[in-house]
């Protein structure tokens, strides 16, 4: 059996340096906002050339942290993808604020940024841009936008830990960059996590204090805040696979060549452009006869996952909130396939993948 994910496999080179790590907390008796958050803020923030990291609990966290932190106001519109995962829409929700939804481009399954233009209005105040499955999004069109309307440009980078785009890491070219540590992400905690990276002091101290409860100093809240803080332990699992993220996207990478360059072209695979670097947190394919797919591979041993079988125009919390119809989106999540290629998986399962696929 191959399986889609295994996070015993993904992680048991880690497992040595995690037992340290647990020891050393355990023996603290320290757990939250300690010396171990404060070294992976500062590590997290390093690898991205970026002045101020805060950790908090997880990654939709991140999304309704850093809008909030924008002092956007309530009411106000931010224009997002059509095809992203659900999290992105919620927090903008949970802000109380509107989500303008814009179509992906249906090559690179990231919004469109020729269609954005015509989506704003005098009520937009931000371009939230969902980084998806590993790929940048095309940014030159989107922060000359961002220019002519200011507007606040957050990025969630959920899939994308070390992708870049003409050698810019995402979440260094907005105001806020939004990060998941769900444990399948590249970066994976045992647990939620989130942080978010910027280079404004201002937009840090009020990151700070929202993630706990409005305060900067114990017991006095300055802020309607949050209980949303980056627990010490998983900010110590996360310094040890930080060292490791550039080898777990290079080994992603070398899985998704092996597809790329061996897969039928019944299959329609990811678009690769040198101005990317992506760091395939999911490789995917589409395929007409999708779900008759996904069973063959099943019967042959092979687990897949679908990313996102639902368009959030469709999902039932969404009704009465989005309106309008989407059908590039509706066409991605109806014919797109997620399929094996973790730091767990070797190039001979993916070869077997190669193999099985190309008989369909």
């Amino acid at each position: 059996m191959i399986f889609y994910e295994n996070l015993f496999e993904s992680n048991k080179k880690f497992f040595d340096e995690f037992t340290k790590k647990f020891q050393q907390v355990l023996s603290s008796g320290w757990f939250i906002l300690g010396s171990n958050i404060e070294t992976f803020q500062k590590e997290f923030a390093n690898y991205h050339n970026s002045k101020y990291c805060i950790g908090v609990a997880s990654g939709l966290d991140a999304l309704t942290l850093s809008l909030i932190a924008s002092e956007i106001p309530e009411g106000s519109e931010v224009i997002v993808p059509s095809n992203t995962y659900i999290a992105t829409i919620l927090s903008i929700l949970h802000a109380k604020m509107k989500p303008v939804l814009v179509e992906p481009d249906i090559a690179t399954y990231n919004i469109d940024p020729m269609k954005i233009e015509e989506k704003i209005s005098s009520k937009t105040r931000a371009i939230m841009v969902v980084h998806l499955y590993g790929k940048s999004c095309q940014m030159d069109l989107i922060l000359q936008l961002c220019k002519k309307y200011n507007l606040v440009l957050i990025e969630d980078c959920a899939q994308s830990h070390g992708a870049k785009f003409k050698n810019k890491l995402t979440g260094t070219f907005g105001e806020f960059g939004a990060f998941s540590f769900y444990p399948t992400k590249n970066l994976g905690a045992l647990g939620d996590a989130g942080a978010v990276i910027t280079d404004s002091e201002i937009f840090a101290e009020r990151l700070k204090k929202l993630r706990n409860y409005g305060s900067s100093k114990k017991y006095f809240n300055d802020v309607i805040g949050f209980n949303s803080r980056l627990d010490e332990l998983q900010a110590a699992f996360l310094s040890v696979k930080l060292k490791y993220l550039d080898e777990i996207n290079l080994h992603k990478r070398k899985l998704a060549k092996i597809y790329l360059d061996n897969l039928k072209d019944d299959f329609i695979k990811p678009a690769v452009d040198d101005d990317f670097y992506d760091v395939y947190h999911i490789f995917n394919v589409r395929h007409p006869k999708r779900d008759s797919l996904k069973d063959y591979l099943l019967k042959n041993e092979i687990l897949t996952d679908i990313h996102y079988p639902v368009s959030p125009n469709k999902q039932k919390a969404m009704q009465g909130i989005i309106e309008g119809d989407y059908p590039i989106s509706e066409e991605i999540h109806t014919t797109i396939l997620s399929l094996p290629c973790s730091y767990g998986h070797s190039e001979d399962d993916i070869y077997k993948v190669v193999e099985v696929m190309n008989k369909f």
